[in-house]
């Protein structure tokens, strides 16, 4: 399952860096974005619960 950050809907929060570093980050801009390489780590319950927890609801699973 892939991983995505809707850009549109991201306020930079950083929650999901913060949580989980090794799949998301911050773009220089300040936006979330999954670490290249990790789209398809959707399957992952702690990618699941990060993205249940985006306080702006920007991941996709």
């Amino acid at each position: 399952m892939t991983v995505s950050v809707n850009r549109a809907l991201c306020y930079g929060s950083g929650e999901c860096a913060f949580r989980l570093p090794a799949v998301f980050t911050a773009t220089d801009d300040g936006f979330g974005a999954v670490v290249p390489g990790r789209e398809d780590t959707g399957d992952d319950p702690e990618v699941r619960e990060v993205a249940e927890r985006c306080p702006s609801q920007a991941i996709s699973l």
